[in-house]
């Protein structure tokens, strides 16, 4: 049983229906998102998984919740190899087209993902979408996709523990120690955080980015438990 306490409890068709409300607004406003978003600078958070990854290069990099692809092709340009995911198909469409590498079509809530296969999973501003219920289960799927010592980055914005539907899109926002608890609730160690944008005082600073580990001696215990 979880030891982390849901915000809302939500029953299955009403999860089901938020899922696809959220994903039916990235649908319809797919284009304009990818203008809006096309020159945000996020290096500052590929720096912060890229630093933390150990072993030799090139890096096997799972980007959930790709949008359109801005993030696949950075990591592209670095001489990684990045693979995207999202569960707006426009974005899956769009992201293939400018990034040209693999992007799989796949809901947050339903992942199906091959263990032990990434050095790194870059989550920028995407987890956020999750219900409080499903994330500890989310934040599994992720843990089991990496490889031993892998990384783990996301970036949410944060907030005083409320979710909600947020126009339409569902929306949780969270402390930092109410996050840590989820994370660490499946064997993350945590590395770093920080808040963005840098250089801002705190109240300005709405994003929480945090960097997590897959520490070889947690996977073997996780092992030993199979």
């Amino acid at each position: 049983m979880s030891r982390n306490k849901f915000l809302t409890k939500l029953e299955q068709e009403e999860l089901r229906n938020l899922n696809a409300q959220t994903i039916s607004h990235y649908e319809r406003s797919a284009h304009e998102f990818l203008e809006a978003t096309r020159q945000h600078d996020v290096s500052q958070n590929i720096e912060a998984l890229l630093r933390n990854i150990t072993g030799v290069k090139p890096y096997d990099i799972l980007d959930l919740g790709c949008g359109p692809g801005r993030d696949l092709l950075a990591f592209k340009a670095l001489g990684h190899r990045p693979i995207g995911l999202d569960g707006c198909a426009e974005f899956v469409k769009i992201a293939k087209a400018r990034a040209r590498c693999e992007v799989l079509h796949q809901d947050f809530l339903d992942l199906n993902l091959k263990s032990a296969t990434f050095d790194g999973v870059f989550a920028n501003a995407s987890l956020f979408h999750v219900p409080t219920q499903e994330l500890e289960r989310v934040l599994n799927d992720i843990y089991s996709c990496l490889k031993t010592d892998g990384v783990f980055f996301c970036s949410n914005p944060r907030g005083p523990d409320i979710e909600r539907l947020n126009g339409d899109r569902y929306s949780v926002f969270l402390q930092l120690e109410t996050w840590r608890g989820f994370v660490r609730s499946v064997g993350f160690t945590e590395l770093e955080h920080f808040y963005r944008p840098s250089g801002k005082p705190r109240e300005q600073q709405p994003w929480l980015a945090t960097v997590w580990r897959k520490e070889a001696c947690t996977a073997a215990l996780e092992e030993a438990a199979l």
